[in-house]
C-alpha cells in the first residue's frame, strides 16, 4: 500500500485486527483504507404521470445505453468490452421498452416504470437461472443508471478519494469495473457475487487482487484500513503495519519472480502440461500461452436479432487461428440456448432452463446452426492453414459424442473433442474417449450438476468449492481414461486458474490447463516446483480429504514440503506439450 494511502485513512478506531471471509477470486494481496460504491438513487412517492413520461423513460435508458457502448469502445481489455456492450444490447432491448412504456400508460411515472419493467425481466432471469441468473446485477445497474437519469440526478458510480484505496460494494456492474485503474483501485471486496460474477471475471482480466462473497464489508466506514488476500478470500480490519509490510515484501518478490516466467508448462523432472488461453477473440490471446484452450463461439451469436453469416463466422475463427500463428486452439461450438437466449431461434421457456436444450442439444432443434458453424470452422481453417481441435458443450452420452464426431468428420475437421460438464460424462469418460480424441473438462459447471448447487447461489458457494473431493473424483476417473486410451484430457474451468490446485489436477491425469491468460506464470510457477511424482502423491491426499479445507490443507502442506524445483524459464526443454 502507498505511503498516502496509509496517511489518508481515517474510521481506523477499531484497535485490534478482525478477519472478515470472503471467496478469494484473483489472487494476490493489497492493503488500504475502503471506500464504498455510493449508493442507488431512491425512488420518491410516484406522482401522477405527465404526458411527456413515456418520452422521458425511453430517452432515460437510451441514454444509458449510449454511456454503456462509449464505455465498452474506451475499454481496453476486449472482455470488458464484451461484458458492457452485452449490457448495452439489454438497455436497447425493445421488450424492455414496450414494458416500460406500458407501465407509463398504465399510470406509473418513468422512474417508477423503468423500474417496475425491470422488476418483472429481473424475477424472469433470476427464475431463468444459470448465464441469465448470473446478469441480475447487470440489470439492476441499467435501473439504477435510469432511474438517476430520470430524476435529474447523475449516475451512481465508483469513488474518487484522490488516493489509492480498496473498492467495496454490494456488487460491481461492468460499467463500475470497466475503467478501473489497478494503480488507483488497489483490490475489490465485494458483499455479494460469485466466481463467476463480473467483479471477478473482470478483477482477473485487469489483474486485481478480488474477494466476493464477504459479509460485513459494507459496515465498514470509509477509509478503514484493510488488508485484502485475493486468494485465501480474507479481508483483514486494522492490520498491524508490520503484517502489511511483510505481505507486501512477499507480494514484490512474487511478481518479481513471475514476470521473470517464460516457457512451456511443465513439471521439475519434465513432464510436459500445456499451459492454455481461455479467449472469446482474437485479441484476448497473447503470446505468452502454448494457445487456445477454450475459443468461447457463443460471442458471436448472444444478443443476434440474425444469425451470425457464413462470412462473419469464417472471419472471426480465422482471425484466432491466425493470432494463434501455430499453436494448438480448441474451438468450443455453440454453447448457448435456454439459459444462454439466441434471440434468433426463438427458443420457448423451460421450466428447468440449466438442465433443458442447451450446448450441443440445440442441434435437437435447430441442426442447420451446428452444420453451418462447422462449415464456417472448417473453412477458416482451410484460409489460413490452421489445424484446430473442435469440441461440444453438454455432453452427457458416448452415443452424442459419436455423432458430433461423424459430423465434425464429415465437415473436414480431423480433432474432435467434447466437454465434460455432467457427472454422467465423467462417469462414461473411457466410453466417450474411445469415440473422440480429447475431452475437456469444465469444472464450474461440472461443480454446478455434481452438486445440484446454482452457480449464482452465494449460500452453497462451499459446495462449488473446486476443492470437493468428489469433484476431484470425477476428475480423476476422466484422467485414468485418458491414460488408458493414450488421449489428451483437458481443464478449462475457474480451477485451471488455481497455482495450488494444478499440480493436483496434473496427478489426477489433466495434461493441459487453460485459464485467463493472467493467471499463466503463477500456475507455470507452481508447476515447475513438483516433479510428476509428488503431483500424483499431493492427488492422493486431496483426494483423501473429506472435505475441501482437508484436500488443500493436504496439497498445501505437500507442496511446502518440496525443496529447490526449476524454475520455469526459457532455458526449460522445447518438447513440452
Amino acid at each position: 500500500m502507498p505511503d498516502e494511502a496509509l496517511d489518508n485513512r481515517v474510521g481506523s478506531a477499531t484497535p485490534a485486527a478482525d478477519t472478515l471471509a470472503g471467496i478469494g477470486v484473483c489472487s494476490g494481496f493489497a492493503a488500504g483504507p475502503v471506500y464504498a460504491v455510493a449508493p442507488a438513487p431512491t425512488l420518491p412517492p410516484p406522482g401522477v404521470p405527465g404526458p411527456s413520461d413515456q418520452d422521458s423513460a425511453l430517452a432515460a435508458l437510451a441514454q444509458v445505453a449510449a454511456y454503456l457502448r462509449h464505455r465498452a469502445d474506451e475499454a481496453t481489455e476486449p472482455t470488458v468490452a464484451q461484458i458492457l456492450a452485452a449490457q448495452a444490447a439489454m438497455a436497447e432491448d425493445p421488450v424492455l421498452h414496450q414494458a416500460v412504456a406500458a407501465r407509463v400508460v398504465g399510470g406509473l411515472p418513468a422512474a417508477h416504470a423503468i423500474a417496475d419493467a425491470l422488476a418483472e425481466h429481473r424475477a424472469a432471469f433470476l427464475a431463468a437461472g444459470g448465464y441469465l441468473a448470473e446478469r441480475v446485477a447487470d440489470l439492476d445497474d441499467l435501473r439504477d443508471r435510469a432511474v438517476a437519469v430520470c430524476l435529474g440526478r447523475g449516475m451512481p458510480g465508483i469513488p474518487s478519494p484522490g488516493h489509492p484505496y480498496v473498492l467495496a460494494a454490494r456488487d460491481l456492474s461492468p460499467a463500475d469495473t470497466a475503467g478501473l485503474d489497478p494503480h488507483t483501485v488497489l483490490a475489490l471486496v465485494t458483499e455479494e457475487g460469485g466466481p463467476t460474477s463480473h467483479t471477478a471475471i473482470v478483477a482477473r482480466a485487469l489483474g486485481i487482487p478480488a474477494v466476493v462473497r464477504c459479509a460485513g464489508i459494507l459496515d465498514l466506514p470509509d477509509g478503514t484500513l484493510v488488508g485484502v488476500d485475493g486468494g485465501t478470500g480474507q479481508v483483514r480490519v486494522n492490520p498491524d503495519p508490520a503484517w502489511i509490510h511483510a505481505q507486501q515484501q512477499a507480494q514484490a518478490a512474487r511478481r518479481e519472480r513471475l514476470a521473470q516466467s517464460t516457457g512451456p508448462g511443465r513439471t521439475a523432472d519434465g513432464h510436459p502440461v500445456a499451459l492454455l488461453a481461455n479467449v472469446g477473440s482474437a485479441a484476448d490471446l497473447t503470446s505468452d500461452v502454448e494457445g487456445v484452450g477454450l475459443f468461447r463461439t457463443e460471442l458471436l451469436f448472444l444478443n443476434r436479432s440474425v444469425t451470425p453469416s457464413h462470412d462473419e463466422q469464417i472471419a472471426a475463427y480465422a482471425a484466432v487461428f491466425e493470432a494463434a500463428g501455430g499453436r494448438r486452439v480448441v474451438v468450443r461450438t455453440l454453447d448457448a440456448g435456454a439459459d444462454k437466449p439466441i434471440p434468433f431461434l426463438n427458443q420457448p421457456s423451460e421450466p428447468n432452463p440449466a438442465l433443458g436444450i442447451r450446448g450441443l442439444r440445440l442441434a435437437r432443434r435447430h441442426p442447420e446452426v451446428l452444420r453451418a458453424q462447422l462449415a464456417a470452422i472448417a473453412a477458416a481453417a482451410r484460409a489460413t492453414g490452421a489445424q484446430p481441435w473442435v469440441m461440444a458443450p453438454m455432453v452427457a452420452t458416448a452415443t452424442e459424442a459419436r455423432e458430433f464426431a461423424r459430423q465434425c468428420r464429415d465437415a473436414g475437421l480431423s480433432t474432435v473433442g467434447v466437454m465434460v460438464e455432467i457427472p454422467a460424462a465423467a462417469l462414461s469418460a473411457r466410453a466417450i474417449l474411445s469415440e473422440v480424441d480429447f475431452i475437456s473438462i469444465g469444472t464450474n459447471d461440472l461443480s454446478q450438476y455434481t452438486f445440484a448447487a446454482d452457480r449464482m447461489c452465494g449460500e452453497l458457494a462451499d459446495l462449488l468449492d473446486p476443492w470437493q473431493p468428489a469433484l476431484l473424483s470425477l476428475v480423476a476417473a476422466c484422467g485414468e481414461a485418458g491414460r488408458a486410451l493414450g488421449k489428451p484430457v483437458g481443464v478449462c474451468g475457474e480451477a485451471a486458474a488455481d497455482p495450488a490446485l494444478a499440480p493436483v489436477l496434473v496427478g489426477l491425469g489433466v495434461t493441459s490447463l487453460s485459464m485467463a491468460a493472467r493467471s499463466v506464470a503463477a500456475v507455470r510457477e507452481s508447476l515447475a516446483a513438483v516433479t510428476l511424482d509428488k503431483c500424483r502423491r499431493l492427488a492422493g491426499a486431496a483426494l483423501a480429504g473429506s472435505r475441501p479445507g482437508e484436500a488443500r490443507v493436504a496439497a498445501q502442506r505437500g507442496q511446502a514440503s518440496v525443496g529447490g524445483g526449476r524454475s520455469a524459464t526459457s532455458g526449460a526443454p522445447a518438447d513440452g506439450g
